[in-house]
């Protein structure tokens, strides 16, 4: 919580929306200049694959960030460069005595949030930071299990059953909360504070594939709003049974929105719990839509206590396996050229349009490794983490480990038929033509 006439930054990072975003509203308290910002880290695209189609979702969901800062008289300032090397300029030069972000458990960011604390300690910055990202604190949920991850959901279930529902979402921040706060829109100070473009990035607009899912707070309460209007739908929502090759998503597609934060997974819990409460006959985890969003949790917490989660040496969830190297394989099931229309049409979408369906996901991945070419997950990892929009750390690794059977799942004989598969859930062709 902000002190008595405190000058603040909120750093936005993956929390890009205004609504349930306690970090943000405890900077406003007491506050009386306020600077909203994202830093543009460049050890991101040093260090992961970004396709275009996920830095335009990036671009998008920034630029209307933005736009809904401006409407409380405020806005958003972009900052290149290294976070150690901004911040104390940034400390310095708006005088500032408050900082606040939400909390991230992946490797990069405990280290780099580690190092800017200590900046703001020396230059008597005082931090806030709240969870936010996740349903529940996850090192609460690991507390509460004897100080170990659960590997099961059914475990993971067991101790939320413990710690209760989840939070109650909060209110977004209204114009009133910043009547008193100065937050400069104009300011002019020799820096380009400005949503960057693509070409800035170093990437061809050009070669985009078509705006399905444009990116965005805006854009992602209205996609929720939309999917939970359907309260039969939301009740009866099986996982298994929805399409993984129909034309349009049989699916809410809201796992972009989640991934960047431009919506709350604990508004996305009560709002699918609202349903619950009218339609009191529903699915249940592992399958219903409040399963998927325990899944979310269940790859975070496990992430968060386990070095290397995103590599087979060093991982202790995951069994070693001698994966075969075969450069002409990966680069044809990449590329959509495998022979196999049904994996070809896949990649070819997740290529194009930067989403597919999660039994989508599951028959490329299975052909990639134990099924067919017995190509390493990481591998796979790599393509999905440059190509998906909604590629996540935590998730992205544990569903490769999960269905290549090197953890979490070990029935390594149950394979996706490239064939079978594809005809039975798409008869006449339609998807791949």
């Amino acid at each position: 919580m902000a002190g008595s006439s405190c000058k603040s930054i909120h750093w936005f990072r993956k929390g890009l929306r205004l609504h349930d975003n306690p970090a943000l509203l405890a900077a406003l308290e007491n506050c009386v200049e306020f600077h909203a910002i994202f830093v543009l880290d460049p050890w991101f695209p040093k260090n992961y694959k970004v396709g275009i189609n996920r830095w335009r979702f990036l671009l998008e969901s920034l630029q209307d960030l933005d736009t809904n800062l401006r409407k409380l008289n405020s806005r958003l300032y972009v900052v290149r460069g290294k976070p150690k090397e901004v911040f104390p300029k940034l400390f310095d030069k708006w005088k500032i005595t408050h900082l606040s972000f939400e909390l991230d458990i992946e490797p990069y960011a405990l280290k780099r949030d580690s190092e800017i604390e200590e900046l703001a300690r020396n230059h008597n910055v005082k931090i806030i930071k709240h969870v936010s990202h996740t349903l529940y604190d996850t090192e609460r949920i690991i507390e509460k299990n004897g100080g170990k991850a659960p590997l099961t959901l059914t475990r993971l279930q067991t101790i939320l059953s413990q710690l209760g529902p989840p939070l109650k979402p909060l209110d977004a921040p209204n114009i009133s909360q910043f009547k008193d706060i100065c937050s400069p829109v104009n300011k002019d100070d020799g820096e380009n504070y400005d949503i960057p473009t693509l070409q800035e990035l170093g990437q061809d607009p050009a070669t985009c594939g078509p705006v399905l899912y444009p990116g965005g707070e805006t854009e992602g309460l209205h996609r929720l709003d939309n999917n939970m209007a359907k309260t039969s739908w939301v009740a009866n929502f099986e996982k298994p049974k929805t399409e993984p090759n129909s034309l349009a998503p049989s699916t809410t597609v809201l796992s972009p929105y989640l991934k960047f934060g431009c919506v709350s997974a604990r508004l996305f819990y009560w709002k699918v719990q609202d349903v619950y409460n009218k339609i009191k006959k529903h699915s249940q985890p592992p399958v219903s839509l409040h399963g998927q969003l325990l899944w979310r949790e269940f790859y975070y917490t496990v992430a968060s206590l386990t070095p290397n989660f995103d590599k087979m040496e060093g991982n202790s969830v995951c069994i070693q396996i001698p994966w075969k190297t075969n450069d002409d394989h990966l680069k044809a099931w990449k590329e959509g050229r495998t022979g196999y229309p049904f994996i070809d049409a896949i990649m070819i979408q997740l290529r194009k349009e930067g989403w597919i369906h999660h039994l989508a996901r599951h028959a490329v991945a299975c052909f990639l490794t134990r099924g067919d070419l017995w190509c390493h997950w990481e591998e796979g990892q790599k393509v999905f983490e440059e190509y998906l929009l909604d590629a996540d750390w935590s998730l992205n690794a544990g569903n490769w480990m999960w269905l290549s059977a090197s953890a979490f799942f070990h029935q390594y004989f149950r394979v996706y038929s490239p064939v079978v598969f594809g005809k039975k859930t798409d008869p006449s062709g339609s998807y791949i033509k």
